[in-house]
């Protein structure tokens, strides 16, 4: 598994209209070949940046198979109109999962 890193600076003063939409953006991905999950977070100290974490089975599902396929447009035509700033796109790959924190 491969999981997508993208950091989206939102236009600010339409945070609020951004998450409202997503889901709409979430529901093109589930449409996608190879795509696993998705999760949005919102930064506390930077309320206009958000971070999207995708889970994808390979790095080729997500840029050779979705990115040429029709439903990115789709994705973008979403996602896209929000950006302050073109997003930061990165892969990882998990080392670990399940970390819990210890209770003080």
């Amino acid at each position: 598994m491969v999981v997508e890193h993208v950091l989206i600076t939102v236009t600010p003063g339409r945070e609020a209209e951004f998450e409202a939409e997503f889901p709409k953006a979430r529901a093109v991905l589930d449409e996608a070949e190879g795509f696993l999950w998705g999760e949005l977070h919102r930064f506390v100290e930077r309320p206009s940046t958000f971070l999207v974490l995708l889970g994808w089975e390979t790095l080729e599902a997500h840029t050779v198979t979705f990115r040429n396929s029709d439903l990115f447009p789709r994705w973008r035509a979403v996602v896209g109109p929000f950006f302050a700033e073109p997003p930061v796109v990165e892969h990882l790959r998990p080392v670990t999962a399940g970390i819990t924190a210890v209770s003080s």
